[in-house]
């Protein structure tokens, strides 16, 4: 004998809907916060290029004589993200040249990214001659984060100095960071 179920349209809707609404909760969950409160409305690398290429643009030039040459070791006292602060570096490279903190709206949208550290003058369309005032609009051709080559900036702060691209594996683990750009040299002290 054969039993015929009845077919309930609102108990299948009911669960349907149940189902949207979890899927939903867990597609919303968002990694876009600050990593801390001191960071809020300022820097999210969380986009950021982590490994690059290790090409340079073109006319930056190599240190003559910088504190941290290249082969050598230091320790990373920036925390532009997560786990580099306290990390060893090892010097893969040593340039001379202004580096500039910038405020820009990204090319593929989002909110503006403030007091961003570090894009270096060599990185700048038609920069002119160095240093840029604060204040000065630019365009970046860095492409150290996602929507960043392209987009117009606004000059926070500009600094004469040493900039490092190093490799470090991460103090929170997983795999080694090769060729980032920039570290200057006030956020590297020796190892000791």
């Amino acid at each position: 004998m054969m039993l015929k179920k009845k077919f309930r349209p609102m108990a299948v809707i009911l669960i349907f809907m149940s189902l949207l609404l979890v899927l939903g909760a867990c597609g919303n969950a968002n990694n876009n916060e600050p990593e801390s409160p001191e960071n809020a409305g300022e820097m999210d690398h969380g986009n950021m290029e982590h490994t690059g290429s290790g090409e340079v643009p073109k006319g930056l030039k190599e240190a003559k004589n910088p504190t941290y040459g290249v082969g050598t070791q230091a320790i990373i006292e920036s925390d532009h993200m997560a786990g580099m602060k306290g990390a060893t570096a090892k010097i893969v490279g040593a340039y001379d040249t202004t580096v500039y903190t910038i405020s820009y709206t990204p090319t593929n949208g989002g909110e503006v990214v403030k007091n961003h550290k570090w894009v270096i003058h060599e990185e700048l369309q038609n920069a002119g001659e160095a240093p840029l005032k604060p204040g000065t609009e630019v365009v970046v051709n860095a492409d150290h984060m996602e929507g960043m080559k392209g987009a117009t900036a606004e000059i926070d702060s500009a600094e004469k100095t040493t900039v490092y691209m190093v490799d470090f594996t991460p103090t929170t683990g997983g795999e080694e960071v090769k060729n980032h750009q920039w570290v200057t040299e006030s956020e590297l002290s020796p190892v000791k």
